[in-house]
This record gives C-alpha cells, structure tokens and sequence, in this order.
C-alpha cells in the first residue's frame, strides 16, 4: 500500500477540490461516484508522472498539486464573474487581456478568500505529509504501474458504463452531456471540473460535432392561435426548403434548412415599418441595465424609457465570454458558441441582416465606435466582417481626437469626437460601444467614477452601488449630448437611438444590486432583469411592452420597427412586438424562463407562474423546451461554422 500512497494522495486531492468547488459554486454536490469514477484515471496518469526518480517526484508531485488547484481556484473566479467555466480557448486567447483587469480578479478572490484557503488546504497538507514522510516519492516498480493502470482502465470502463445505461432519457442527461453536447456548466455541475476541462480541450483539438435534437423535424417553438378573421402577413421570405433541402449535399446546411423550414415565422404587426427611413444610432452600453435609469440622476435615460418603448420584462443574461458574447448576440439574434469566440470567428463569414449591411443597402452610409482598444476581443475584425465602412477605437485613429489614456475612457468624449462624422451628411447607422459603465466601481482606479463623484456621493446606497450610478451618468450625459448634435443638425426627428446593455453589472454584488432596484432579485434569473430603449423623438406615448425578451431579440425587433424585408426564421430570438409565438429567455447554463415559469438546468427545479394551469404537465413542458433550446444552440453553431447565409444567398434572394 505505501508504493501507492501518492497514486490515493492525487484521488483524494481532485476529489477534495470538485466537492469544494461545486459546494461553494452550485450549491450542492451531485454524482459524486461519476467524478471518484473520472477522477481516478486522471490520478494514476499524475501517479504515473510522479513515480519516476525522486527528485523529479518530488517537484513534479508539488508543481501538479499547484497547477489543479490553480485550475480550481482560476474556475472559482472566473465563475464569480461570468457565471460560466472557462475554456482552454479562453484561457489561452485571453491572457493578455485579463490584466487589464487584475483588480476585479484580486476583488473577487478576497470575497472567496474562506473558500480559496480550503482550496489550498491539500498543499498545505502535502508539505506535512513530505516533512513527516507519509508520502513515498521513490520511483515505483513495473509491477505497480501496470496495476494501477489496470485499475485506471477499469475505473474509467466502469464509470462510462454506468453513463451510458443509468438516467440518460433527459436531453441534458449525463451521457449527452458525455458524448453529445458541450454544454461546460452543466456538466461541471454534473461530472465536475476534471472531466469538463478534459472533454473541453479535447474537443477543441480534435473537433466535436453535436447531436442534434431529435425534434429537429417538428415546430420548435407553439405558435398562439390568431383568429381566422385577421389578415396575417409573416416577416418571411418565399423561400422553398424543399427544394433546398432536396438538392443540398452538406448535410450540416441541410440541417439548417430543415430547422427553419419547420419554425413558425413571427407576424408582422402594427410597429411593421414604424421608423422605416430613419437614421439609427445604436448603443451596446457596458454592464446598461434598468438599475441605471433614474429620473432625477440620470435624467436623459430615463427620458428615453417614459416615452420610448418600454419592455420591462427584458433580460440581458451574461454568456462565457462576457461582452464579446453579449455583443454578438445583440447584434446577431445568434447564439454565441461555446468554447470560442463567436465575435471573432464571425468576423470572414457574410452577415446580411448586420444593420451596416442592411442599412448601406439602402444608401446610408455606417459607422462604428468604441471608447477603448480596437483589437479587443478582435472588435476589429469582427466590425469590419458587419459590414461597417469605418471603425475608430483606441488604435485606429480614435487617439488621435479624444484622451484615452485613463480607465475607463468617456463616452462623452466619445460622442462629442464623432458627431461630426455622421451628421450632415445624408442617411446614416452608427454603431457604439461603450466602455465608461465598466467596472471597478470606487473611486479609486475608475476615472469615470471619480469624474462623477459628487453627483451621486450623497445619495442612500454603498459606496459600490453609488460607483455604479456614477459610471452609468456618463452614458447618460453622453446621449445627451448626441440628443442636442442632433438637433442642431435637424435630424432629431429623422432618427431612432437604440441602447441595450451586454451583460449585468457583475461588478456588484447581489446585495448591491437590489440596493438599486424596485425588488428583490436573485442570483439565478431576476439578477439578469434588464431593459432595451429604443426611442424616437417623434413617438407621441410611450408603448408598454409585457412580453418576454431577451437580447437575443433585439435585432429581428429593430428590423420589424424599421420595415426591413427579412426572414425571422434565421434567428435564434423573436420579434418582441409580435404575437404568435412563445416568449422565451434563454441563460447560457441553458435555464429558461417562459410565460409558463422558470428552469434551473443546475437544480433541474421549475418554478411555475400564474400561467401554469393545475393539470399542467411540468416534466413534458421542461422536455420540450430543454429541446427547443438544444436546437437554438445548434443551430447557431452550425449557422457561424458554415457561413451560412452566404450560402443561402447563393440559391435565395435574401433582399439585401
């Protein structure tokens, strides 16, 4: 027993970490023999390593016991932040960026500091157990490392087994999970950190092709009756999938196909055409959400919500890569791959319905914006791929015309730089993207806070929650300021400003949060509650919209409101002014809320809502729409990996 002491040292310690890990991130432990079963193999390969000369094994037993729980300690923050695991693509493309922001790394490992010293606790006993020799560093024999292969193998045989026969019915079912969806959270809440990170790298290395969902053939999503006496016209294309479907040899495509030939269009509706020939300037606002709007502090906000469209049951909810994500699908109605930078890899496909694309068809000119470095998360790339003709940031001219030597730079400054471009010069889409609503939010370290100090410092809240309001103000005054450029120009009227946020403002804490709101929210859903402007100086009353929504919906409502000829099946959200079809917000771990209820993927609980009839059947609903969301994500995929809609263009008219 004492030639494997270091073989039961490695089981022990990844297991300590996993039950740790998910204790403190989903608060419970699950499946706990799935992860002694993966856990096992991976000990005796760290055993194997380890078992050597002793020198080498000794190094070799502390430089791995640093790097898991490293790893452990690395997931435990980036979790507190996105709510997400991340990714070896990532963690390997992102390096250079995460110490720009190594205070909110450092804020966020003092609040965990309690479960980070657990997470050393191994260490610290590996040194005892060095020091007093319990552990035996000499090089194992040929005898002991056959066996324990052997028991590696069958560790490992044995726990495949039991994924592949025990409880996989469920979409999201271990075995799916196992071989057939890559859906990271879920499964580190399922078979833990290990083996997610193990199937993550070797996806990315080898590639990874999802199943589909079995309901790919029918209607995803229940369509509402509409009374046969009504006129409907659909935001469709004529377009003919069977013959598409018939003739096309890519089968990925052709699955494409199949999906949108079976989902219900949305119905045009009495906003259909409502700005059609206006100018739109379009803000994706940094961690913008309904707790910034303010009558008396952030006054032009709240101008815009009490006489814009007001959608007060609207969610922004964060994706693994934080901003990239929440602006890709903003402006896509995609859903972000997982694993990847969807912002990044969509940047050489064709993206017809891009408003650049969209609006410059109809003879504007487009332009984009953002207070910050171009190149970030390839911003670059990816704007100049949306079709838009010029793009100024920190690195491509913007410099030149504003300071953005300080964190984070105004979006006052931004707007008062830029106007000037756009105005006076016929029809125009203007695309910004902020940066001054950013944490940290002290004064300290946060040149927009600082600035705008004294207008928030005497109000009721934390010093935190006042960091925010005083980071929001600047998104306030600088549409202010783009209210009056407009004006001056004469194009006030002629022009609709739309504002959404990419994420919530994680750089509160919950209890911060509500400070600033109307109600008490959770952690799970209602911490994503969020809001969408959208607003023209022209709209006599406000219009009160209840439904549901999402980012992911923003942009097939734009192209409603501004009569664009499209096809609402080739997006992933809905019209949220239209009526026949099912309300849906979706969070990356894959919950959901509908009009039915809410869905933790993590604690598999539905809440039901009022909506929810006694007899009604909760497992079935759950069912269909844990498949409705598999297809949404999918498809996504399948639509971002294979250029999709350059594809289609080649066979359809898409109007554009």
């Amino acid at each position: 027993m004492k030639k494997y002491r270091n073989l039961i040292y490695f089981v022990l310690l990844i297991i300590f970490e996993e039950i740790v890990f998910s204790a403190s991130i989903f608060h419970s432990v699950t499946n706990i023999g799935y992860i002694i079963g993966f856990t096992i193999p991976f000990a005796v390969f760290l055993y194997l390593i380890t078992s050597l000369k002793r020198k080498w094994n000794i190094f070799s037993t502390y430089l791995l016991t640093i790097l898991i729980i490293s790893v452990f300690i690395a997931q435990l923050i980036y979790y507190n932040i996105y709510q997400a695991i991340i990714s070896f693509y990532s963690a390997t493309n992102a390096m250079g960026q995460i110490w720009q922001f190594s205070d909110t790394i450092l804020e966020v490992a003092l609040k965990n500091w309690y479960i980070i010293l657990l997470m050393l606790l191994p260490l610290i006993l590996l040194i005892v157990l060095h020091k007093f020799k319990k552990l035996d560093f000499e090089g194992a024999n040929l005898k002991s490392r056959i066996l324990a292969l052997i028991l590696g193998l069958a560790s490992q045989i044995i726990t495949v087994l039991c994924i592949l026969n025990i409880n996989n019915s469920e979409i999201y079912s271990n075995k799916n999970l196992y071989y057939n969806i890559h859906s990271p959270t879920i499964a580190a809440s399922r078979i833990g950190i290990m083996t997610t990170m193990r199937l993550d790298l070797q996806r990315l290395a080898f590639g990874f092709e999802e199943k589909t969902s079995e309901t790919i053939n029918t209607d995803v999503m229940e369509e509402t009756e509409i009374s046969d006496e009504e006129k409907v016209e659909y935001n469709s294309l004529d377009i003919d999938w069977d013959t598409l479907i018939q003739n096309e040899k890519n089968s990925k495509v052709k699955t494409i196909y199949e999906y949108m030939k079976n989902t219900p269009a949305t119905n045009k509706n009495e906003y259909t055409g409502m700005f059609e020939g206006k100018n739109l300037v379009v803000f994706v606002a940094e961690a913008f959400t309904d707790l910034a709007i303010d009558k008396d502090v952030t006054p032009t906000l709240y101008k815009l919500y009490s006489e814009g469209f007001q959608f007060d049951n609207f969610y922004t909810p964060i994706f693994p890569v934080s901003t990239a994500d929440g602006e890709y699908l903003t402006d896509t109605s995609l859903i972000p791959k997982e694993g990847t930078w969807s912002l990044r890899d969509v940047a050489k496909n064709y993206m017809p319905y891009s408003y650049a694309n969209v609006f410059e068809s109809l003879g504007y000119s487009s332009q984009s914006y953002h207070d910050h470095t171009a190149t970030y998360y390839n911003r670059d790339q990816y704007l100049k791929g949306m079709g838009y003709n010029s793009y100024l940031a920190n690195g491509t001219g913007l410099e030149k015309r504003m300071n953005l030597k300080h964190w984070p730079s105004s979006d006052i400054d931004m707007i008062d730089v830029t106007t000037s471009d756009y105005l006076g010069k016929g029809k125009f889409i203007t695309y910004y993207m902020t940066v001054s609503g950013h944490l940290n939010y002290t004064t300290v370290g946060n040149n927009i806070v600082n600035k705008n100090w004294d207008l928030v410092k005497d109000l009721d809240y934390s010093e935190k929650a006042k960091g925010y309001l005083a980071a929001q103000l600047e998104l306030d005054r600088a549409v202010k300021l783009l209210i009056e450029r407009l004006e001056e120009a004469g194009e006030l009227e002629n022009t609709v400003i739309l504002i959404s946020g990419d994420h919530y403002p994680y750089g509160l804490t919950l209890e911060e949060i509500n400070e600033l709101s109307d109600y008490e929210r959770d952690d799970t859903f209602e911490k994503h509650h969020s809001i969408a402007l959208i607003w023209n100086s022209e709209m006599k009353e406000p219009v009160k919209v209840e439904r549901l929504g999402s980012s992911l919906d923003i942009l097939p409502t734009m192209l409603n409101l501004f009569g664009i000829r499209f096809d609402s099946r080739f997006f992933m959200g809905t019209d949220l002014l239209s009526s026949n079809t099912e309300p849906l917000v979706i969070y990356s771990n894959r919950s959901f809320i509908t009009d039915y209820g809410r869905y933790s993927s993590i604690s598999k609980k539905f809440e039901p809502s009022e909506k929810s009839k006694e007899n009604f059947d909760t497992s079935e609903y759950v069912n269909k729409i844990n498949s409705v969301i598999l297809n949404k994500y999918q498809i996504s995929k399948l639509i971002l990996e294979n250029d999709f809609y350059r594809v289609l263009s080649n066979s359809v008219n898409l109007g554009i």
